[in-house]
């Protein structure tokens, strides 16, 4: 696990707070797509490339770098706008999201961009593709130090292969396979304890033979310690719990799941009028830069 300073964090909340207001920017641009759970990932999404994975922006095949699968698939402004930022694809084709011929797909396409694993859409394949990823690797080479970050979202696990999945990553005690789980309590329909309750997650993972953690989705060094914590798990697979708040950074959007499948301008319009929403959101998203500066973390 890398030792992370004050000031490095303060520099990871920084690029997360930028990484959101790009992706409201993609998305007002588009005219569709999805708001919350992007918004929400973003801590995650700019930990993993800017303070945890092996990889290499210039060599984006390169042999030795872990792996991130995106499961839910929706979530992908997050995933195209962390890229951009870390250098893999020019930051200008962000504002091409979901356009005629772009690379930047309304779901993430193997193949088109630089540093996309697998494709992704349907939900509920992400975890058996990252099971059989990590499993291939272990069987080629045993000594490898490669992990396989498989996200996925609360709404995901409704499916049933999420489950049939994890038996075999139990079974195989794949130690080089992460989950986390963005849990922020919405899908599209509404709230997960009203469509699907999910509890108790933590324990049902554990009896699928997962060593389970659950942090605040938003503290990067509750999560920095909770993924050193899982690389440092023998024989087993790990599965994080990272708490979110969907829409985080925007209050005016935070927790509403009418959020999930809009983008600024076609959201609910009972707290922003649809004129307004893009604007509001990057205000909002601005003046918190200010708070992140001011702020002593210890």
């Amino acid at each position: 696990m890398q030792y992370l300073t004050s000031e490095e964090i303060k520099t990871l909340e920084h690029k997360a707070n930028d990484i959101r207001q790009s992706i409201i920017e993609m998305l007002t641009e588009a005219g569709s797509g999805h708001t919350a759970g992007p918004l929400g990932m973003a801590d995650v999404f700019t930990l993993l490339y800017f303070g945890i994975l092996k990889h290499d922006p210039k060599n984006p095949d390169w042999e030795e770098r872990d792996r991130v699968i995106l499961s839910n698939g929706h979530i992908c402004p997050v995933l195209y706008a962390t890229l951009a930022h870390a250098g893999y694809f020019p930051m200008e084709e962000m504002m091409t999201l979901r356009k005629l011929g772009s690379r930047l797909q309304g779901h993430p396409h193997k193949g088109a961009l630089p540093g996309i694993e697998t494709s992704s859409g349907p939900l509920g394949s992400g975890l058996s593709q990252a099971i059989g990823m990590a499993l291939a690797e272990r069987i080629d080479n045993p000594y490898s130090s490669k992990f396989f970050y498989c996200l996925t979202g609360d709404g995901e696990l409704n499916e049933g292969q999420i489950w049939e999945a994890a038996l075999l990553a139990g079974k195989e005690k794949l130690n080089n396979l992460i989950v986390i789980v963005d849990r922020n309590g919405i899908q599209i329909d509404g709230y997960t304890k009203n469509v699907m309750p999910l509890e108790p997650l933590a324990e049902k993972f554990e009896a699928f033979n997962f060593d389970v953690q659950e942090v605040d989705g938003h503290s990067i060094r509750a999560l920095n310690d909770a993924i050193g914590k899982a690389q440092a798990v023998y024989s087993q697979p790990s599965l994080i719990i990272a708490h979110t708040i969907a829409s985080k950074g925007v209050d005016v959007f935070e927790r509403d799941f009418r959020w999930h499948g809009n983008p600024p301008g076609k959201g609910p319009e009972d707290r922003v009028t649809h004129e307004e929403q893009a604007a509001v959101a990057l205000q909002k998203l601005r003046t918190l830069a200010g708070t992140i500066e001011a702020q002593d973390i210890s």
